[in-house]
C-alpha cells in the first residue's frame, strides 16, 4: 500500500501470495494472518478420520474439536455414535456410566452430541423409550433386547389393566361339562375373592350377581352380565341360567352364577324329553337332586363366599339341604389359621366358605327390628350343627340400615341381608284423594320403612366385597391356579362315592 492509501498494482501477484502461504506456515495452527480472503470461496478441508462434516452452518463446528492433535481426531470416540447407524441402543446408553473424557456434571446426551456427528438431541429424545418401558422389555430377554428395536407400545400395554369382560361365560355348560373359556381372562395373581350364589328357582340370583358385579339397578336388564328371566320363561315357568356361568370384574373379583336348585322346569324337561339317565340314577327327581348337590358342593370348596337367596322366610328343606351338601363336600386340606369353624372350635384341616342368607323382595314389615330378630334367631338355630361360616362377618346394623338399634339388640346376629322388592326410586307411591289433587305432604317422599333399592344394593356389595378372603387350600392359589384347582375338584364331584351311596339310599 502506498503512502496515500491506495493499493498499488501487483501487489496482490505471485509474489505477495507465496509471503502469505510462508506467514501461515510461520504462524500458529489455524489464524489467519492476512485477514478475510475475498478472491475465492472457502473450501472445507476434509477430516483425517474419513468421516464428513455434520449439514448446517459452519459455527457449529466448535473450536475445540478443531484443536485437537491429529492423533486423536484419528481415534472416534468409544460412546460417539457412528454415522448412518441405527439409534436402536439409546437406552442402553443411559445405563451406561458417563465419559472419562466428559466434565463432570455434563449429562450423555451432551457428551454423545459434543464427541461427534449425529441426529440432533432433540430428535433423539422423540425416539426414545420412557425408562420403565425400557426396563420393562429388557427383563427376561437377555442379550435379545440390545440387538433389537424396543417398541413402547408392546411395553406399555402390559402396563394396562386386563381386558374389562361385557358378558359372562359358561363354566360349566347344560350337560354338566367343564369348559376352558375362563383361563384367558385369569392373571398369574393371588389378591382374589370369589363368590358364588345358589338359590331355587324365580328368587332372582342373576339379577344379584349383575347387581353385585358390573351392573347397576337403572340399567336396562337387558344388557345385565347375568342373562336374568325374560317375560316369556316366567310365563313358562322356566328358568335362565343352566349349568354355571363365570364373570370376573377388573377388581379381580370372580362371580358363579348357578341353575336353581331342584329346579321343577329341569325335572320336566328330563321327563318329557326322555333325556337318558347316567347308569347310577334311575329316577329323574334323584338326577336332578344329584346335579344341585354336586353344584352347592362344589362352591363349598371353591368359593369364598356362597349367598344363599330366598324369596320368602323360610323353606325348611333348603336348609336340610344345604346341610346335605356340606355333608358331601370334597374333603380339601386348608390353613391352620382358618380351620375354626362358626362356633370357634378347632374342626381339623377341612376347609368351610363364608355362608351370606340373602332375603330377595322382602316386603315392608319384614324390615321391622322385631321380625328381623326373629328370622336371625331362627337360622341360628337351623345352622347350630353346621360347620359353615354362617355369622361374624356381615351385619346390617353396621350398615346403618337401623339407625338407633344398638349392636346388643341382635344377640344372636348371623350373615343375613334384607333387599325390597325392585322398583323405580323416583317414583313415590301417593296416595291420591281424589281426581287430580293430592294430600297435604304431597311433595315429601313415600314411606317406604327401609332406605331405596339402590342404596341397599350398595350396602350389600360393600360388605361382600369386605369378606374375609381365607385360604381355599394348603397352598396359595394364583387366579389360573384356582381355576385348575376348581376343574380337578368338579370332575372329583362328579366321580364321587359319596354322592353315588347317596344317590342308591334315595332309590
Amino acid at each position: 500500500m502506498s503512502e496515500s492509501g491506495h493499493s498499488q498494482p501487483g501487489m496482490y501477484g505471485q509474489g505477495r501470495r507465496r509471503r502469505r502461504r510462508r506467514g501461515e506456515r510461520d504462524g500458529p495452527p489455524g489464524q489467519n494472518l492476512s485477514g478475510p480472503s475475498r478472491d475465492r470461496e472457502y473450501q472445507p478441508r476434509e477430516r483425517r478420520d474419513g468421516s464428513e462434516d455434520p449439514p448446517g452452518p459452519l459455527i457449529q463446528k466448535t473450536p475445540i474439536i478443531l484443536a485437537k492433535p491429529p492423533s486423536e481426531r484419528a481415534k472416534p470416540s468409544q460412546n460417539a455414535p457412528v454415522s448412518g447407524a441405527p439409534l436402536l441402543e439409546k437406552p442402553i446408553m443411559l445405563m451406561k456410566a458417563r465419559d472419562d473424557g466428559g466434565k463432570p456434571g455434563t449429562p450423555p446426551e451432551a457428551a454423545a452430541q459434543s464427541s461427534g456427528p449425529g441426529p440432533s438431541k432433540v430428535e433423539r429424545e422423540g425416539q426414545r423409550p420412557t425408562q420403565p418401558v425400557y426396563q420393562i422389555q429388557n427383563r427376561g430377554m437377555g442379550a435379545s433386547a440390545s440387538g433389537s428395536a424396543v417398541d413402547p407400545m408392546v411395553g406399555q400395554s402390559k402396563l394396562l389393566h386386563p381386558e374389562k369382560m361385557k358378558h359372562s361365560i359358561k363354566l360349566v355348560d347344560d350337560q354338566m361339562n367343564w369348559c376352558d373359556s375362563a383361563m384367558e381372562y385369569l392373571r398369574d395373581q393371588t389378591d382374589m375373592l370369589v363368590v358364588g350364589v345358589i338359590g331355587l328357582q324365580g328368587t332372582g340370583k342373576s339379577t344379584i350377581m349383575s347387581l353385585l358385579s358390573a351392573n347397576t339397578p337403572e340399567e336396562d336388564q337387558r344388557s345385565y352380565v347375568f342373562r336374568p328371566q325374560s317375560q316369556e320363561i316366567k310365563e313358562r315357568g322356566g328358568n335362565q341360567s343352566t349349568g354355571i356361568d363365570f364373570f370376573i370384574t377388573q377388581e379381580r373379583v370372580i362371580f358363579l352364577d348357578t341353575q336353581p336348585i331342584l329346579s321343577p322346569f329341569i325335572l320336566d324337561h328330563v321327563i318329557n324329553n326322555d333325556r337318558k339317565l347316567p347308569p347310577e340314577y334311575n329316577l329323574p327327581h334323584t338326577y336332578v337332586e344329584m346335579q344341585s348337590l354336586q353344584i352347592a358342593a362344589f362352591l363349598f370348596t371353591v368359593c369364598h363366599v356362597v349367598i344363599v337367596v330366598q324369596d320368602w322366610f323360610t323353606d325348611i328343606n333348603l336348609y336340610r339341604f344345604l346341610q346335605t351338601a356340606e355333608m358331601l363336600k370334597p374333603s380339601t386340606p386348608s390353613a391352620s389359621h382358618d380351620s375354626t369353624g362358626s362356633s370357634g372350635s378347632d374342626d381339623g384341616a377341612e376347609y368351610y366358605p363364608h355362608i351370606v342368607f340373602l332375603q330377595n323382595k322382602s316386603r315392608r314389615e319384614d324390615f321391622c327390628p322385631r321380625n328381623v330378630k326373629n328370622m336371625h334367631t331362627v337360622v341360628d338355630k337351623l345352622m347350630a350343627y353346621s360347620h359353615l361360616k354362617y355369622k361374624g362377618t356381615l351385619s346390617m346394623l353396621d350398615c346403618n340400615i337401623f339407625p338407633g338399634l344398638a349392636q346388643e339388640y341382635l344377640d344372636t346376629e348371623v350373615n343375613m341381608f334384607l333387599l325390597p322388592v325392585q322398583e323405580n326410586d323416583g317414583e313415590d307411591n301417593l296416595n291420591k284423594t281424589g281426581a287430580g289433587t293430592y294430600p297435604l305432604f304431597s311433595l315429601l317422599p313415600g314411606y317406604r320403612g327401609h332406605p331405596t333399592f339402590s342404596i341397599m344394593v350398595s350396602k350389600l356389595r360393600s360388605q361382600i366385597l369386605a369378606m374375609p378372603r381365607c385360604q381355599l387350600s394348603h397352598t396359595i392359589l394364583t387366579e389360573k391356579n384356582w381355576f385348575h384347582y376348581a376343574a380337578r375338584i368338579w370332575d372329583g364331584v362328579k366321580k364321587s362315592s359319596a354322592l353315588s351311596e347317596y344317590s342308591r339310599l334315595l332309590c
